[in-house]
C-alpha cells in the first residue's frame, strides 16, 4: 500500500516548485547584493542567507502537509480553531503590529517578521472549500447554503483593510470568488452575491475613504496612467522597471549584470524581482518563470477537475487560483498592465511568510493530487467486464463453448 501511495504522488509538480524556488534563491542573491550593502548596511549575501533558512523551514512545512491527509481538515476540531485564531491574529496586529510599506501588517520579533495575512489566505481557502463541500445538498439555498460562510470572508477583508492592505484584501476576495464560482451554486446566486458584495463595499469605502484615497494610493493610479510624467515621484518604480525589462532584450545582460539593481530599482529582490530577471536573463529567464507558474496553476485546476471529492476539488482550485492571481497582480504591476500593489511573485520573491504560506498550500495541493491519483488508479479500478472475462476464459484449453 505504501508503494502505491508513493507512486500516486505527482513528482512533476514537486519538481517544478523546487526548481522555481531554487531559481528564485539565485535571483534573490543577484538582485539584493547591492541593496543589502547600500540600503541596509549588511553583508551582500544577507538576504540570500535568510532566504535559505526560509526555504529549509518551508520544505519541512511542505513535507508535513504533503503527507497529512487533507480530508481531516473537514473536521470542526480543525476548522473552528483555525477561523477564530486567524481573526484573533488579524485583530491583534492592529494593536501590536509593525508598520512597513505604509501598512501595519507585520509582527516583528527581533530579526523575524511575520505577515499573518499571508497565512489567512490559506485558512480562507480551507474554510470556504470545507463549508461549501458540506453544503452541496443545499448549495443553491441562498440564506442557508450561500451566505453564512461569507461572514468569515467579510470579517477577514475588513480587518486587513484596516491595516490598510487593500492589495491583500482584493486578492482574498478574488480567491473566494473563484471558490464560490466553482462550488456548484447556480448563476442566479452568484449574481446575487456580486450585488451584495457591491452594496457591502460602499460603507467600507466610506468609512476608510481617507486611507483608500490617500496620496500614496492615488499616486499609484497617476503613475499607472502615465509613469514618465511623474518619473521622479510616484512613477519612479515603474519607469525603472521598464528600463530594466527593456534593456534585457532577448538574451539579457548576463546573470549578476543588472544595472537597475544598483540603487535605481527599489525592492529589486521582492516586488520587482521579475524586472531584474528580465534584465539579466532576458526572455529565456522570463519564459522559465512564466512556464513554471503556468504549469503549477494549470496542474492545480486539472487536479480539481479530476477529483471526485468536492472538498479536494475546491481546495485544488482555490490554491491554484491564489498562485495565478498573485502572479498576475505582480507581473501586471511591474509591466504597467495594472496599478502597482506591492504583491510578491510566488516562489521567486524574497520573503519568509510568503514562501512558507505557499509551501503549506502546495503541500495540501500535492496531498490532494496523491489522493486523486490513488483513487483513480487503485480504489476505483473497475473489474474486468464479462466480455473480457469470457475472452480470457476462452484462452483456457479446458474451457468449452456450448
Amino acid at each position: 500500500m505504501v508503494k502505491k501511495i508513493i507512486k500516486s504522488y505527482d513528482f512533476s509538480l514537486i519538481l517544478v516548485v523546487a526548481l522555481l524556488t531554487i531559481f528564485g534563491l539565485i535571483m534573490i542573491y543577484s538582485a539584493s547584493m547591492v541593496t543589502a550593502i547600500q540600503r541596509y548596511g549588511v553583508e551582500s549575501d544577507y538576504f540570500y542567507d535568510r532566504q535559505k533558512l526560509h526555504i529549509i523551514g518551508a520544505s519541512l512545512v511542505f513535507l508535513f502537509f504533503a503527507v497529512f491527509p487533507y480530508k481531516l481538515m473537514l473536521s470542526n476540531k480543525i476548522l473552528v480553531p483555525m477561523v477564530f485564531l486567524s481573526l484573533f491574529v488579524l485583530g491583534a496586529i492592529l494593536v501590536f503590529g509593525h508598520v512597513a510599506g505604509n501598512a501595519q501588517s507585520w509582527f516583528k520579533i527581533g530579526p523575524i517578521s511575520i505577515q499573518p495575512s499571508e497565512f489567512v489566505k490559506v485558512s480562507l481557502i480551507i474554510y470556504l472549500s470545507a463549508v461549501y463541500a458540506k453544503k452541496q445538498s443545499y448549495i443553491n439555498e441562498f440564506n442557508k447554503g450561500v451566505v453564512p460562510p461569507l461572514l468569515y470572508l467579510i470579517l477577514v477583508c475588513f480587518l486587513i483593510a484596516l491595516q490598510p492592505d487593500y492589495g491583500t484584501a482584493a486578492i482574498i476576495v478574488l480567491i473566494a470568488g473563484t471558490i464560490i464560482i466553482s462550488s456548484g451554486m447556480n448563476l442566479k446566486n452568484i449574481f446575487r452575491l456580486g450585488i451584495l458584495g457591491l452594496i457591502l463595499s460602499i460603507p467600507i469605502i466610506l468609512i476608510l475613504k481617507d486611507k483608500v484615497l490617500s496620496k500614496v494610493r492615488l499616486g499609484r493610479f497617476e503613475a499607472f496612467a502615465d509613469p514618465f510624467s511623474v518619473e521622479q515621484t510616484t512613477g519612479y518604480h515603474l519607469v525603472n522597471s521598464y528600463l530594466a525589462m527593456g534593456s534585457g532584450g532577448i538574451e539579457g545582460l548576463g546573470l549578476g549584470q543588472s544595472v537597475q539593481k544598483l540603487g535605481y530599482l527599489p525592492e529589486s529582490h521582492t516586488d520587482f524581482i521579475m524586472a531584474v530577471i528580465a534584465e539579466e536573463l532576458g526572455i529565456f529567464g522570463v519564459s522559465f518563470v512564466l512556464l513554471a507558474l503556468g504549469y503549477i496553476v494549470l496542474k492545480g485546476i486539472l487536479i480539481g477537475l479530476k477529483g471526485k471529492d468536492p472538498f479536494g476539488s475546491l481546495l485544488a482550485i482555490g490554491i491554484s487560483s491564489m498562485i495565478g492571481i498573485q502572479s498576475f497582480i505582480n507581473l501586471g504591476g511591474i509591466s504597467g498592465i495594472i496599478p502597482l500593489t506591492g504583491v510578491p511573485l510566488p516562489f521567486v520573491s524574497y520573503g519568509g511568510s510568503s514562501l512558507i504560506q505557499l509551501s503549506i498550500a502546495m503541500g495540501i495541493l500535492v496531498n490532494v493530487s496523491m489522493f486523486v491519483n490513488y483513487e483513480n488508479k487503485y480504489k476505483n479500478k473497475k473489474p474486468e467486464t464479462k466480455a473480457v472475462q469470457s475472452e480470457n476464459l476462452s484462452e483456457n484449453p479446458f474451457y468449452f463453448r456450448k
